[in-house]
């Protein structure tokens, strides 16, 4: 592993040593998780010919939190309520303040990506687990990047009347999407929904409903390794 600077993000790079990588995947944590949160997937999912990029997010919440980050905050108070009558709220409208600032620093990172690790666009899969994944597809949708694929763990719908109208530029890319059907944080009826919008819009979906919670269970794990392992360009 490697840590280096992306842009204006530092970041976790697996392996460190690994030449000319045939595919890179871009992945970024959830709130309230660590930099190096998810580093440990380039362990349990060893496709060959793959190198993984984990950014930190830039945003620090201490206290309490220890070391941890987020990519933009969260009405923390609101969701403990939720959590509490076991009642999500929608939000599906919502656009976070820090949506775009954060848009722009990914952008910035995979950039970088392009000129300092020699990785054409069309070799990078973003994606991201909870509000990692809500980040991932609102780059993906902002931008026209030949991304390779993207993968949205545990993720949900947001800025619905933004998102919708730009899926359809993106008709053909291959996605995996995954969501616990006991997730009580972020509701398995909002994946179905943004499942529904995407492979209306002509999204290539490779659909993973696990019986589980807000988590990444190794079974998906297999999964996200197979889904990777073909998106890899034949030599």
């Amino acid at each position: 592993m490697k840590l280096v600077t992306l842009g204006d993000l530092r970041a976790r790079v697996v392996p460190a040593g690994r030449p000319d990588p045939r595919l890179v995947v871009v992945l970024l944590h959830g709130f309230g998780a660590p930099g190096d949160d998810l580093v440990s997937l380039a362990e349990w999912i060893d496709v060959p010919g793959v190198a993984w990029v984990f950014p930190e997010a830039p945003l620090e919440l201490g206290g309490l939190y220890g070391d941890a980050r987020a990519w933009w905050m969260l009405d923390l108070e609101r969701i403990e309520r939720d959590l509490a009558r076991r009642s999500p709220s929608d939000r599906s409208t919502e656009v976070p303040e820090g949506m775009a600032p954060a848009r722009a620093r990914i952008v910035a990172l995979l950039d970088a990506v392009r000129t300092e690790l020699g990785v054409p666009d069309d070799r990078v899969v973003l994606g991201g687990f909870s509000q990692g994944a809500m980040l991932a597809i609102d780059v993906v949708l902002h931008t026209t990047r030949a991304f390779a694929g993207a993968a949205l763990l545990s993720g949900t719908l947001l800025a619905r009347q933004d998102w919708e109208p730009r899926m359809a530029a993106r008709a053909g890319l291959r996605v995996l999407q995954s969501h616990g059907t006991l997730d009580g944080l972020l509701p398995y009826a909002a994946a179905e929904t943004l499942r529904d919008l995407l492979v209306a819009a002509g999204w290539r979906l490779d659909w993973i409903p696990f019986d589980g919670g807000h988590e990444l269970p190794p079974p998906l794990l297999g999964e996200l390794g197979e889904f990777l392992a073909g998106l890899i360009p034949p030599t």
